[in-house]
């Protein structure tokens, strides 16, 4: 069965000042099969953002591979990514990224119109499905921190996309509504068989997680199966 993600020795370089090439991704080479929650653990400033770039088509690799669903990014072009991003991709972010003039309904149907699938019951159904059912018209500032990324995860899953990719999902959150928020997101991926790929800086995150993937400055070194903790 093809992965649902395969990065293959991929590199991003990034100008400094202008002169100055830095390397954020060192020959990166990654699969994640469907289904899999999966976890990508290092410090900040180790290339974890800029993989979540590279495989969401935000950013192109300097020289590599990168594949989604079997597709090559590469080959896709512009549009074709904007489309993957849309209707296959899921994102769900630290800060939630929710918009401020949109109520909680909102901000989550947005998604499906988006992907070209309007649908406000569906909205309501994956509101109710995070536990925010009579919550729909309230504005994100009106909401706790936990609640908000309910919202995001509500965002993420509602078009049903193949892979979430979450950047430090729990990162402005407490412990223990960090844990339910993990709780709830490895949960419906399993439940819908979605692949999760989660980039952390944190221990806990990896807790919910089937694989732990490490990375240190720009490079995976190696990886776990089950719930190791990294030190």
């Amino acid at each position: 069965m093809t992965p649902v993600i395969r990065v293959i020795d991929a590199w991003k370089n990034y100008s400094r000042d202008g002169r100055e090439n830095v390397a954020a991704l060192r020959g990166a080479c990654l699969e994640v099969r469907a289904g899999a929650v999966e976890a990508l653990y290092g410090k900040s400033g180790s290339g974890k953002t800029t993989l979540l770039n590279l495989l969401a088509g935000i950013d192109r690799p300097s020289r590599g591979r990168v594949e989604v669903e079997g597709k090559d990014l590469e080959a896709l072009g512009e549009e074709g990514r904007t489309q993957l991003r849309r209707q296959r991709i899921g994102f769900i972010f630290q800060f939630f990224n929710l918009l401020p003039t949109l109520t909680v309904l909102e901000n989550v149907h947005l998604s499906l119109e988006l992907a070209g699938r309007p649908d406000l019951r569906r909205a309501l159904g994956a509101l109710r499905s995070v536990g925010l059912e009579g919550k729909e018209d309230r504005f994100p500032s009106e909401l706790s921190g936990g609640e908000q990324q309910r919202v995001a995860v509500a965002r993420a899953l509602v078009k049903e996309p193949a892979i979430i990719l979450a950047d430090e999902p729990t990162g402005n959150l407490d412990t223990q509504t960090g844990n339910q928020v993990l709780t709830l997101l490895s949960g419906r991926c399993r439940e819908f068989g979605t692949s999760l790929l989660m980039a952390t800086h944190s221990p806990l995150t990896c807790r919910y997680a089937d694989r732990m993937l490490r990375m240190v400055d720009g490079t995976l070194l190696e990886e776990t199966s089950g719930p190791e903790l990294p030190p």
